[in-house]
């Protein structure tokens, strides 16, 4: 059933827009700040304005195009032009609805003018809902018939995917206890530990969530702890652990014994990871913040990591269909390749002789994956880069088919229904 569409929603989503289109805050966080400060919107509601700003955020530019959004008109218009062209053509609302809500003027006319535009016209990024220069550089890289259905998925929302804490419960009690809270999920394809999830319920609210049973993250990065290939009692570094998911999973696959050094210059973020790795009952993870002024006392620990994983600050034009915001932002690739190439040379001096470095990426981008690791190679002869097929197939991971090339993995959403993500594991001489 529809809801009633109210002028203060329609108002709440025009301004969200507005306000992630022209800042740096991330779409969710935005959206967060909105609720808290509206806490008595009901969850329908809440809903409601959600999922409208996302749907906009995914289909910007062809309703841009069907709202006759020009660059000349106030950005209040534009984004009043792109909520109503998300009504019509995204939710079938018709033109009398909207313009009860008194939402914006003209809405008869905007409507008749949607109805007699052409989008067969229409170039191919703006049919594609991307940038010029996020799809310019897709289809230098797979061709067109691919990058269409890569744009496809991208512009599609992602599945709710849960990885299993089998520290604490099997794949199957995890499912059974979901199940006995009315959440039906399936396993994942190729994760021996994922769980998907049709539906986006209150999964934190969960008796299974707060018992540390599963942690929401997807498919694709779950494959990533694989590729690390951790064993009992090493000593691995997550290099760039953020919020902690790869250092969870990371030290559930070593049986909760051994280190994992969970490593990152936002302590913001690391101070999640706490309360995450005592739910989920490990003592094994150690956080340390970086900083250039610790250098001295962390080149202490160089030479002394069994593996050392560099999830790579990135475009994260992979992850699309969860931050459809991030298609809208401006990507310097000269800072990113930049920092990236400096942040795998500095991780590489924490691996043992015989370890493993392991890089990886939430981007399409080859300019992102394979172009920094060649470079990489060329400049630390000591790295070789192994097969990661070879290494899942030893732990009984299924392998997606049509990712493996040069050794490394590349998984990509219309291929294998996971985020988009690169991973290279280069081992020490």
């Amino acid at each position: 059933m529809k809801p009633v569409l109210r002028s203060q929603h329609l108002v709440a989503v025009a301004q969200l827009l507005a306000a992630i289109l022209t800042g740096r805050v991330p779409a969710d966080r935005v959206l967060e700040q909105h609720f808290r400060a509206n806490r008595n919107m009901g969850a329908r509601d809440r809903g409601f304005v959600a999922e409208a700003v996302y749907g906009c955020l995914r289909a910007r530019r062809t309703l841009e195009g069907w709202g006759g959004v020009e660059s000349s008109q106030l950005l209040s218009e534009r984004c009043q032009r792109m909520v109503v062209a998300y009504l019509v053509k995204e939710s079938g609302w018709s033109a009398r609805a909207i313009a009860d809500t008194h939402f914006a003027p003209d809405v008869f006319a905007w409507v008749e003018a949607l109805r007699g535009r052409d989008h067969t016209t229409w170039p191919l990024a703006v049919r594609l809902n991307l940038p010029d220069s996020l799809c310019d550089a897709l289809v230098r890289q797979f061709g067109e018939p691919e990058t269409i259905l890569l744009a496809t998925a991208l512009n599609r929302p992602a599945p709710v995917d849960m990885r299993v804490n089998t520290h604490k419960a099997t794949r199957e009690k995890t499912q059974a206890a979901l199940s006995a809270e009315a959440i039906d999920t399936a396993p994942t394809p190729y994760s021996p530990v994922g769980l998907r999830c049709a539906q986006r319920g209150a999964l934190f609210n969960t008796r299974a969530f707060r018992d540390g049973l599963f942690e929401l993250q997807d498919e694709g990065s779950q494959l990533l702890a694989y590729a690390v290939e951790p064993k009992r009692r090493q000593r691995i570094v997550d290099f760039c652990a953020g919020g902690g998911g790869k250092a969870l999973h990371l030290a559930t696959l070593m049986e909760n014994t051994g280190e994992v050094i969970a490593m990152d210059v936002n302590e913001r973020r690391l101070s999640q990871i706490k309360p995450r790795y005592v739910r989920a009952g490990l003592d094994n993870i150690r956080v340390v913040p970086w900083h250039a002024e610790q250098a001295e006392e962390l080149s202490r620990r160089w030479g002394q990591a069994d593996r050392v994983l560099v999830d790579a600050p990135c475009s994260g034009t992979g992850t699309v269909r969860r931050n459809p915001d991030i298609k809208w932002r401006d990507i310097d690739l000269t800072h990113l390749n930049a920092a990236q190439s400096q942040i795998l040379a500095e991780a590489a001096n924490y691996v043992k002789s015989g370890g493993r470095l392991i890089y990886s990426t939430c981007s399409l981008l080859h300019a992102e994956n394979g172009e920094i690791v060649r470079a990489f190679l060329e400049q630390h002869p000591q790295f070789h880069m192994l097969d990661i097929a070879t290494l899942l197939a030893r732990q009984a991971v299924a392998i997606p088919q049509q990712t493996v090339n040069d050794g490394s993995l590349t998984l990509l959403p219309h291929r294998h229904a996971t985020d988009g993500f690169y991973c290279a594991v280069l081992a020490r001489e």
